[in-house]
């Protein structure tokens, strides 16, 4: 049976915390995995229509969270006690702070994993995160 745990989390259906939960993971050093069609007791309760959710779950993920999270995450549909459920499966970011892009950079959009729970990322970690970014410019030579 599943339970969850840093890197594992579970969510009965598609909600607006989906780019938060996304948002932690990308930012936790492990990444992660968020099942959507499970309870949180790790029941699978399943979903309707997964194909479309699927669809509707990666435009969420790449037009809702900055940097770009293109090559770090993969969605599959994954069988638990014969109900179909969604699976997103979360690379830790290379970027980081990852933030929902209507929140900015701030401790309403940036998130990190804290046990079980998201929770927002302090203004100094966001900042410590963005300090050490590497950024791949090059200063032209003559």
């Amino acid at each position: 049976m599943l339970q969850e745990s840093n890197c594992i989390e579970f969510k009965a259906e598609l909600n607006d915390k989906l780019e938060k939960e996304i948002g932690a993971f990308l930012n936790n050093k492990e990444g992660g995995v968020l099942y959507i069609g499970v309870d949180d007791n790790g029941n699978p309760v399943g979903m309707p229509n997964i194909d479309s959710m699927q669809l509707k779950i990666a435009d969420r993920i790449k037009n809702n969270i900055l940097p770009s999270t293109l090559g770090l995450f993969d969605i599959v549909t994954e069988e638990i006690d014969k109900v179909s459920v969604v699976k997103i499966l979360i690379s830790s970011g290379l970027e980081k702070p990852y933030y929902i892009k209507k929140q900015v950079m701030s401790p309403n959009g940036c998130f990190t994993r804290v046990g079980t729970s998201s929770q927002p990322m302090s203004t100094a970690r966001s900042d410590e995160f963005y300090r050490k970014q590497i950024h791949n410019t090059r200063i032209g030579t003559e």
